[in-house]
């Protein structure tokens, strides 16, 4: 068994957490009671267990929303103790000192720590049935970690990276393109063994659909068009993903297991891996919706936080009135003293907007704020959008890109485009994708990365009056306490 005095007493709290944190069907385990610090790692059961919670370390769709459409023009937050750290991170004032609720540091390198252990223990461990069994198992944990490094990349750049329990403590941020090398690297390794789809033990956890699509989605947003382009068309030649017919059906809790979500962050209600998304949108005074797909849903035991997010006028303003994909957006209901609430009508100050995002719909089994639906992390229409992008940026404009994006605005209730609304423009068809991307992923916090990977994070913000604004901001401070630790870890720029 190999350990060490830094993950000892980590394993210990391991023993007696509640274990499983993403995957549905390992919430419902009871703690294992034969595992003991001597055991743990030597059965795949426990290896099991430290990489359930390894999942629970990366679920944070709340934090996912919040950093990706926050620092963008879909939300903004009003209200209760988080408007002290939503304020600064919506006009970009944040610095290393202020730890923002949005960022995410310390969990992300506890499950690379999991990971780690994971792989460290399980060539030696015992209850295996085959070596496939074996195989899957370490490259579900080295997805894992390439999942939390990604995901770090994402708010820093790139980062120190450690393969082993008994790398150093103290570790230099290494050069961007050693960095992607190694992304890379671990994601074609992973392809080889990760369970296929539908061959995955529980539902939740990574299948090879998901391991694809991240890794679609890390050559989007590093620019590189042709192999974002080939993945995409692995995924699509698969046949295993389709788009859902209903747009607003697909994020309700009856319909979370469909055909295009890829990759998600398992909720489970009344639980410690609750989405919270709804509390965050859901107004605190509400008795009946009249629209946003809860029309007619009488409120009895649903609760919100003082904290509300809420859209930007502009933002709802933007969308075709045909388009099903703001059906979700909540604009009136009537409130517990029998009023009923415009929220188009009743804005907030400088008309920003009242209105509230109602994609994860009321879980019928959650009591107060503790939602079970799930959250998507990869959806089958952004593989569509990032094979359109990739190969117009290759090519041009050509009805291939324009079949793509139709695919989805036809969901969408919306009419094709035909080549000539374009006139072989390269970069209106790349503003029409990007729009589209704007109007479909709302609430699933892709608009920061979109807008950083399109050179416009920084000058839509200073458009939208965010004057603090500065290039540097495309990532987020490292925490302080972190470079304390580690004297190798070098600050972003402009920290």
């Amino acid at each position: 068994m190999k350990t060490n005095k830094h993950i000892a007493a980590y394993l210990l709290l391991i023993m007696v957490s509640v274990l499983g944190l993403s995957c549905e069907d390992i919430l419902e385990e009871p703690v294992k009671s034969e595992f003991t610090e001597s055991t743990l790692l030597a059965k795949k059961s426990g290896l099991e267990s430290v990489l359930a919670d390894a999942y629970g370390k990366i679920i944070s769709s709340r934090n996912t929303v919040k950093r990706g459409e926050m620092t963008s023009d879909i939300l903004w937050q009003r209200g209760g103790g988080e408007e002290g750290t939503a304020t600064p991170l919506i006009n970009f004032n944040w610095d290393s000192s202020n730890t923002l609720e949005a960022f995410d540091w310390m969990t992300l390198w506890e499950a690379i720590r999991n990971a780690n252990i994971v792989l460290a223990n399980a060539p030696g461990a015992t209850g295996f049935n085959t070596d496939t069994e074996r195989r899957q198992l370490i490259a579900e944990a080295r997805f894992m970690r390439v999942w939390a490094y990604y995901v770090l990349w994402d708010q820093y750049g790139s980062m120190p990276i450690r393969q082993s329990v008994d790398d150093p403590d103290v570790l230099p941020r290494v050069p961007e393109d050693e960095f992607r090398s190694f992304i890379e690297t671990e994601f074609k390794a992973i392809l080889e063994d990760i369970y296929p789809e539908g061959g995955e033990p529980a539902y939740g956890r990574v299948n090879r659909g998901g391991v694809r699509g991240l890794l679609c989605l890390w050559y989007l947003n590093t620019h590189q068009w042709q192999k974002c382009a080939d993945v995409a068309n692995e995924i699509i030649a698969s046949g295993k993903y389709k788009l859902c017919d209903d747009y607003n059906a697909m994020f309700a809790i009856e319909n979370e297991r469909n055909t295009e979500f890829m990759l998600i962050f398992s909720h489970l209600a009344n639980s410690g891996a609750c989405n919270y998304t709804l509390a965050t949108a859901w107004p605190t005074d509400i008795q009946m919706g009249l629209d946003g797909y809860i029309d007619g849903v009488i409120n009895t035991q649903w609760s919100s936080f003082a904290s509300n997010y809420r859209m930007y006028r502009s933002y709802y303003d933007s969308f075709n009135e045909k388009d099903q994909r703001k059906g979700r957006i909540l604009t009136k209901y009537v409130n517990t003293s029998g009023q009923t609430i415009d929220l188009l009508e009743n804005n907030m100050t400088n008309d920003k907007g009242n209105i509230r995002g109602i994609k994860y719909p009321p879980d019928p089994d959650a009591n107060a704020d503790q939602h079970g639906n799930d959250f998507p992390y990869v959806r089958y229409a952004e593989i569509l959008l990032a094979k359109a992008e990739a190969i117009n940026e290759l090519s041009g404009p050509s009805q291939d890109v324009l079949d793509l994006i139709n695919a989805i605005r036809n969901r969408a209730g919306l009419e094709s485009f035909s080549l000539s609304d374009f006139f072989g423009d390269k970069e209106k068809v790349l503003n029409q994708i990007l729009n589209e991307r704007w109007w479909e992923f709302w609430y699933e916090g892709k608009r920061r990365r979109d807008l950083i990977r399109r050179g416009r994070f920084i000058t839509d913000a200073q458009k939208r009056g965010i004057k603090n604004a500065q290039p540097f901001h495309v990532y987020f401070p490292i925490p302080q306490s972190a470079i304390d630790a580690n004297p190798l870890l070098e600050q972003n720029d402009g920290y």
